[in-house]
């Protein structure tokens, strides 16, 4: 076709021409089953530790290594997978991640001793590092005028994930042991490997890539699916917007030539998260991260340390063995319950008064949740602050995820999205050495300060963000 003659559209265009539809439905299927996965292997730490602690008589430090393992997995996975995807494809990403997250996921079941259980469990949280990939994905399919509420939505697989892991360890801990809880939680990573290859790459990545037909291809599957039709004319490609004239208010795609020199190496796309426009985004973005990751998995944690046995030195909860083991599940499948009003909140908030406002917002009432809990409470007044302390931690996370890749042009979003929840993870492998220990002290006051001050932190840091994502378009270049 002459584009001469034809009128040219951008991605973001042909996705908001042809709306949310069947397709991206089975996009967020397929990637919030990621996710959903991601939730199960995380929640397992609350349950397990302290039944592998007694079985192989580990001492304290040791139960602490079962969850930093993951996270430190996690660190190096979220940075890996992200040059991976931004290289060779998100669809290739997929692959490599359900391979090794499903392996190691059911092997660490039969695991006959520490040191294999905790390799094991370090290769899952390797394949759990990408995270960021499945969640960049989709995005990248999202029409902009709706990609915060879409993005909330794609963040209750985590939730329901959550609290599924919490049913099913209250239920097959007491009649089966832990590691067919292991084993059971292995399934979704399965299930995301066999349904590989109907996954779609995504129109976004190809067209940075230059492979303006393939976008193309898929863009006509998308409107084949939707039952809509594309905009008339033809796909703005790489080479003709080189050539266009600039306008700052069109998103424009990379020219050919500087995306692949760019992403021709991963050490490239590493360092161009350091460029002068990107640096700033980057160094905030890390610390934000950072403080979320540290006061949302404390929450998660401190959760099964009060409702355990050693929780015994805090008087106000102690109770019999018995009802101790019920009180755990009871309050982790509770408290993962308040997820769900956490992310009904973040969707009414993100869209409406913007990504930085919402988090801020919701810091904040994490906070004033957490503040009681600076002194021994009652049982039930302990549970019901930390479900309102989880509730609003889940949204800041939420708001926090959707933040990230959005704050990236095209050509290094998942490596950027992906390095950024690696430091994020850093909080997460650092938080269960220092709450789990601390409670295991009796210096609860301790634990909930350093999460107080986490979050005190994280929301200076928001304010110091350039500008807010809030009915931007995707960027495909740092210009």
């Amino acid at each position: 076709m002459d584009h001469e003659d034809a009128g040219l559209y951008t991605l973001d265009e042909a996705l908001e021409t042809l709306g949310f539809g069947r397709f991206q439905v089975f996009v967020l299927a397929y990637a919030g089953f990621g996710w959903f996965a991601e939730a199960m292997e995380i929640m397992i730490l609350s349950f397990i530790g302290q039944t592998v602690k007694s079985e192989w008589q580990l001492s304290t430090n040791h139960e602490s290594m079962l969850s930093s393992i993951v996270f430190a997995g996690m660190l190096v996975g979220a940075y890996s997978w992200g040059i991976l995807s931004d290289n060779y494809g998100r669809r290739k990403g997929f692959l490599a991640i359900a391979m090794v997250t499903s392996a190691a996921g059911l092997l660490s079941a039969f695991s006959p001793n520490y040191l294999s259980l905790v390799i094991l469990r370090g290769f899952v949280g390797f394949g759990l590092g990408g995270s960021s990939v499945f969640l960049s994905w989709f995005l990248e399919f999202v029409p902009p005028s709706s990609r915060g509420m879409w993005m909330v939505v794609f963040s209750t697989f985590w939730t329901f994930g959550s609290i599924f892991e919490a049913t099913l360890a209250w239920i097959v801990m007491p009649r089966l042991n832990w590691r067919w809880v292991l084993a059971f939680s292995a399934v979704p990573s399965f299930v995301l490997l066999f349904l590989y290859g109907v996954a779609p790459e995504s129109p976004r990545y190809l067209c940075m890539k230059g492979r303006t037909a393939d976008a193309f291809e898929i863009l006509e599957k998308i409107a084949s699916v939707n039952r809509a039709k594309l905009p008339a004319g033809s796909l703005a490609s790489s080479k003709v917007e080189e050539s266009a004239p600039s306008d700052e208010s069109s998103p424009l795609l990379p020219s050919l030539s500087t995306s692949s020199t760019q992403s021709k190496l991963g050490l490239s796309s590493f360092f161009m998260l350091f460029s002068p426009k990107l640096i700033r985004t980057t160094l905030l973005l890390w610390v934000l991260l950072f403080g979320d990751s540290f006061s949302y998995y404390g929450i998660i944690l401190i959760t099964s340390k009060l409702s355990s046995r050693e929780s015994g030195c805090f008087s106000t909860i102690q109770s019999s063995g018995d009802h101790q083991d019920y009180s755990l599940f009871a309050n982790a499948f509770i408290t993962s319950v308040a997820e769900l009003p956490g992310l009904f909140l973040s969707a009414t908030l993100v869209d409406r008064v913007g990504r930085k406002k919402s988090m801020t917002c919701l810091f904040i009432l994490a906070f004033l949740f957490l503040l009681p809990l600076l002194t021994h409470q009652s049982a039930l007044l302990t549970t019901c602050l930390l479900f309102g302390a989880r509730m609003n931690a889940m949204g800041t996370f939420t708001v926090a995820s959707i933040y990230a890749p959005e704050l990236y042009p095209t050509s290094v979003r998942t490596t950027g999205a992906g390095v950024a929840s690696a430091v994020g993870r850093i909080g997460g492998m650092v938080c269960p050495l220092v709450a789990v220990g601390l409670v295991n002290a009796c210096h609860q006051t301790a634990a909930i300060g350093l999460f107080l001050a986490a979050i005190v932190v994280s929301v200076i840091v928001i304010q110091l963000f350039p500008y807010d994502t809030k009915g931007r378009e995707l960027s495909d270049t740092t210009s």
